[in-house]
C-alpha cells in the first residue's frame, strides 16, 4: 500500500514535470529577424528585449548591411521577418518574393543623405558629373540618388555609381576612393566629418520620391503565427508612441539614446538628430488611406515603375496591395 502511494506520487510528479517541459517547449519557439544599421525607436525595443517579453519567443537578431541582403534572406527562408526599405521591398515583390509589409518603421528624412567630399570640387549638382558615388544598390538610398539625379537632369551614366554598403563606404571614404555617398549611418556620420550634405531624403521626398522603412514578414510565417506577428507589431507601435510622446527627452546622455546607438551604428551625439529627422507614424496614421490603407501600395508601385525604368528590375506587378496589410495593426489596437 505504501509502495502504491509512493508510485502514485511519483507518477503525479512525473506527469507534472512532463507538462512543465512541454509547456515550456511550447513557448520557447524561435524566429530569425533581420535588422539594419540606422536610428529608430524600434531599436530601443530591440535592445530592451521588449519583443521577446511580449511574445515569449526566442529571437535570433541578425544584422545585415543592406535591404537587398535582407530580402535575399527572406526569399531563402533564412529569416522570417526583416527591416527593409521601400525600394528593396518593391524590388522583392516584383521578383515574386512571398513577403508582406505589416507595419511601417519610419518615413525617411535626413537620416539618409548625399554627402560630397571636401576637396572633390562639388559645389552644385552638375559638379557630380564624372564623379564616383557610393550607395547600396536597390536600397532606399540608391532610389533617392537616382531620383535626385533625374530631378537635376543628370543621366546616371554621367556619374560612376558603385555598390557599397555603409561599412564598406566608410572604408572607401577613408581611402579616398569615392567622391560622394548617398547612404545612412555609420557611413553618413563618417562622411559628414569631412564632407557636406548636397541633398537628403526629406527634400527628395518633396520632389515626389518618398522612401520609408518597414517590417516585412514572410507570408507563410504570418499565416502560421499570426499571434506572434500581432504582438511584434504592437511592440513596434508602442516604441513609436513612446518616442512621439517623450522623444524630446531622448538626449545624448539618456539611456534610450545609449541603447539605440549600440544597435544603430551611430554615435550617441548623432542619434537625437537622426531620430528627429524621420517621421514615425502611430497606429491611427499607419492605417489611414495615406499609408497602409492605400497610399503605401501606390508608393511601392511608383517605386517599382521607377526601378523598372532604371533597368534595376525586369517587371512591374499590376497591383502591390496584396502584399501590404494593416490587419495586424488593427488587431493589435483592439487588444
Amino acid at each position: 500500500m505504501k509502495f502504491t502511494r509512493r508510485f502514485s506520487s511519483f507518477s503525479a510528479l512525473a506527469t507534472l514535470a512532463l507538462a512543465l517541459v512541454h509547456g515550456t517547449a511550447a513557448h520557447a519557439e524561435t524566429v530569425n529577424i533581420a535588422y539594419q544599421y540606422g536610428a529608430d525607436p524600434a531599436k530601443l525595443a530591440q535592445a530592451s528585449a521588449a519583443y521577446e517579453k511580449a511574445t515569449g519567443w526566442t529571437i535570433n537578431w541578425r544584422r545585415f548591411d543592406t535591404g537587398a541582403d535582407v530580402v535575399a534572406a527572406l526569399a531563402s527562408g533564412d529569416i522570417q521577418i526583416g527591416d527593409v526599405g521601400s525600394s528593396p521591398f518593391a524590388a522583392a515583390l516584383s521578383r515574386g518574393v512571398p513577403i508582406q509589409a505589416v507595419v511601417l518603421n519610419a518615413l525617411t528624412g535626413n537620416s539618409e543623405a548625399l554627402v560630397v567630399r571636401n576637396g572633390a570640387h562639388i559645389n552644385q549638382p552638375r559638379d557630380l558629373i564624372g564623379k564616383t558615388i557610393a550607395t547600396p544598390f536597390v536600397s532606399t538610398s540608391h532610389y533617392s540618388l537616382l531620383a535626385a539625379l533625374k530631378h537635376w537632369g543628370i543621366d546616371p551614366r554621367q556619374v560612376k555609381i558603385v555598390n557599397l554598403g555603409p561599412t564598406e563606404t566608410v572604408a572607401a571614404w577613408e581611402r579616398g576612393d569615392i567622391d560622394a555617398a548617398y547612404t545612412w549611418d555609420p557611413a553618413l556620420g563618417k562622411a559628414k566629418q569631412t564632407g557636406k550634405v548636397l541633398v537628403d531624403s526629406t527634400q527628395v521626398g518633396k520632389w515626389g520620391s518618398p522612401t520609408f522603412d518597414l517590417w516585412a514578414v514572410r507570408k507563410d510565417f504570418a499565416q502560421s503565427h499570426p499571434d506572434f506577428v500581432q504582438k511584434f507589431v504592437g511592440v513596434t507601435l508602442q516604441a513609436i508612441s513612446d518616442y512621439r510622446a517623450n522623444g524630446k527627452s531622448w538626449t545624448e546622455g539618456s539611456p534610450q539614446v545609449a541603447a539605440i546607438a549600440k544597435l544603430s551604428g551611430a554615435s550617441p551625439a548623432d542619434v537625437p538628430q537622426l531620430l528627429s529627422g524621420n517621421v514615425y507614424p502611430v497606429a491611427a496614421e499607419q492605417t489611414s488611406s495615406a499609408l497602409l490603407g492605400g497610399g503605401t501600395a501606390k508608393a511601392v508601385a511608383a517605386t517599382a515603375r521607377f526601378l523598372s525604368e532604371q533597368k534595376k528590375i525586369d517587371q512591374v506587378l499590376p497591383d502591390y496591395s496584396d502584399s501590404i496589410t494593416s490587419r495586424f495593426i488593427q488587431a493589435s489596437a483592439s487588444k
